[in-house]
């Protein structure tokens, strides 16, 4: 019957109580980077993902539209697809407003260019947190178990003995403040490497995507990439029908309605 009370003032309690601020503070610091460890790695997760899906819509749709205004209107408003494509058009209608022009092809890749590096950066950010966390967490462990360390070495001074009811207390709380910055520093280092290799995945979709939009603005809309189910069927055609395709073989090749070319001002 005296066991339980006993073991009562051996708990994540009673140690915080008995370590006094250092203690608590180092507790509720360790805490505060777990929470923001995960709500990090859930916003980023939701972000990347909704960021595949537009590539999945891109790949599936965005080619088939006649011109650039049109395949822009049917993504997302906030799409970093669409962000990519509104960039684009607004370089090529900048280009014509220089008063010493640069090369349009130079032009044209500067500014899709920086479009890109910025959604990079977006997707990039809150990142350097968990790599902070997971650095730095087993560190801010370590000085809670130093602190706990030197009260066991106090109260034994203090003592005279080194009996296990002395120092059980301060060994204790120096044994929880280790476990915890582990605990807090694994998810984030986990969490860091995993959200880079998704982010570094989705860059390359963007920067394929961004590799066919630059080709289809510098050729008029001559050159786009193949999608859906018109790709077996250009395999069958000869050299000759890239001049003048077959009706419904393939989405169309220009991005012209009329004499004019559709992506405009």
């Amino acid at each position: 019957m005296q066991a339980a009370p006993a073991a009562a003032q051996y708990g994540i309690g009673p140690a915080l109580q008995q370590g006094g601020i250092i203690t608590i503070s180092v507790f509720t610091i360790l805490v505060l980077m777990s929470i923001f460890s995960f709500y990090i790695l859930f916003t980023k997760l939701m972000q990347q993902q909704k960021i595949i899906s537009q590539g999945r819509k891109v790949r599936s749709s965005f080619w088939n539209s006649p011109n650039l205004r049109e395949a822009s209107n049917k993504l997302d408003q906030k799409s970093a697809y669409r962000a990519i494509v509104d960039d684009a058009l607004m370089a090529q209608e900048q280009h014509g407003k220089l008063t010493d022009p640069i090369d349009q092809h130079d032009w044209m890749a500067n500014s899709l260019a920086r479009s890109q590096g910025s959604i990079a950066a977006r997707l990039g950010e809150g990142l350097a947190f968990l790599a902070t966390v997971g650095s730095t967490a087993p560190f801010i462990g370590l000085f809670g178990t130093v602190v706990g360390i030197y009260r066991a070495l106090i109260k034994i001074g203090s003592s005279g003995e080194a009996s296990i009811n002395t120092v059980a207390g301060p060994v204790g709380e120096a044994l929880i403040m280790t476990a915890l910055g582990l605990v807090v520093a694994v998810p984030a280092v986990l969490a860091y490497n995993w959200l880079i290799r998704r982010n570094k995945s989705i860059m390359e979709d963007l920067a394929a995507f961004t590799n066919d939009l630059h080709g289809y603005l510098m050729s008029d809309g001559s050159v786009k990439p193949r999608v859906g189910t018109a790709a077996p069927a250009a395999a069958r055609t000869t050299a000759s029908t890239r001049t003048a395709p077959a009706a419904g073989s393939e989405p169309l090749r220009t991005g012209r309605t009329d004499a004019t070319p559709t992506n405009v001002k």
